[in-house]
């Protein structure tokens, strides 16, 4: 276990952003996370689990206490059964199923971020979702100090949320698995219409893996959704917003204020969320509320490839980035009355 104090955190993190943490500790094993997380726990010092650091916001004073790098690895495959380390890199995952012909995740590719932090918000994008392969996820239980097993059940997913995200302070992801399908080297029925569009087929048609996942990555490039280091539309948590639920009578009168705003003919984005909720789209709203791919012109601005993604250009500080965020908000707020909610963890700070 390696161990450094006043150690930067900005470059642990695809935002490039934050101040330093007082102790951070390198674990490479499940034991030595175990280990820190205990010794942590009986000395009263805050903890701050870092992965990919892709969902992470971490304010410019940094972490006044021990920050934990989970770099564990392990990729195991037994028939259709996968199981991952919490330190592995979620890509690299993807690769190594869609290699094997497995079908499940191959719509996850260009993820960036650890597998361990999949389960927590229910990772999900281009019509798949952890929640629909994941059997079980191992953690450890900072309450009973025991390692225990949750099963799909047990995580209690929904849209980006979980077990894990409803009392974050409780569990810590040591391994996740999987059940996939072997389809013949085929994906799995495809589910969101710009796929199928970019493949030429159909929605719920399958395609080999291994063009599920290639479209799936230049969709996301084209997006500014693969980390690329001399790209600052990738400097970014990926979808800084999540995609607003609305209850039917919140729905109506959000569906008043567009046509009060962009005109009679204006409908905006509308999906089934469940019985008596509709689900709308954060890069619509932010779009229509006037902030267009590039907006800002201070060191974080929203990307010129995507509405959805704030960016550091390079020079930013977490507080810069927090203003833009919070300028989208209000205007979002006061053109529709819909209220944005940040997708990325925050740490020391708020919107």
């Amino acid at each position: 276990m390696q161990e450094r104090h006043d150690a930067p955190l900005a470059p642990l993190t695809t935002f490039r952003l934050g101040g330093p943490a007082t102790r951070l500790v390198t674990a490479t094993t499940d034991a030595e996370v175990i280990e820190a997380v205990r010794e942590a726990d009986d000395t009263g010092t805050p903890l701050l689990l870092i992965g990919g650091g892709s969902n992470l916001v971490i304010g410019d004073k940094g972490f006044d206490g021990t920050a934990l790098l989970i770099a564990t690895k392990g990729i195991e495959l037994d028939g259709t059964h996968l199981e991952l380390a919490a330190g592995e890199v979620w890509t690299d995952a993807v690769a190594r199923t869609v290699d094997a012909g497995l079908a499940g995740i191959e719509c996850l590719a260009g993820i960036p971020g650890s597998a361990g932090a999949t389960p927590i918000q229910n990772v999900g994008a281009y019509g798949q979702e952890v929640s629909a392969t994941i059997t079980h996820v191992i953690a450890y239980d900072r309450v009973t100090r025991d390692t225990v097993t949750l099963t799909n059940a047990d995580c209690a997913f929904s849209y980006r949320h979980s077990r894990f995200k409803a009392d974050p302070d409780r569990y810590v992801v040591l391994r996740v698995h999987f059940e996939l399908e072997d389809a013949g080297g085929l994906s799995a029925p495809l589910k969101y219409a710009e796929t199928a569009r970019a493949l030429g087929v159909e929605p719920g048609d399958r395609v080999p893996l291994a063009d599920a996942r290639a479209t799936v990555l230049k969709l996301r490039a084209g997006k500014g959704m693969v980390l690329d280091p001399d790209d600052h539309d990738t400097w970014s948590a990926g979808s800084f917003f999540t995609n607003p639920i609305l209850t039917d009578a919140d729905f109506t009168a959000f569906h008043a204020r567009v046509k009060q705003h962009l005109g009679p003919d204006a409908e905006p984005p509308a999906y089934p969320a469940g019985p008596g909720h509709t689900k709308t789209s954060a890069a619509w709203l932010i779009d229509k509320a006037g902030f267009t791919k590039g907006y800002g012109t201070g060191p974080a601005r929203i990307s010129t490839k995507h509405t959805l993604a704030l960016t550091n250009r390079g020079e930013a500080t977490t507080e810069d980035l927090l203003a833009l965020a919070r300028e989208v908000v209000a205007g979002v707020h006061s053109t529709f009355g819909v209220t944005l909610v940040n997708e990325p963890v925050t740490v020391g700070v708020s919107l």
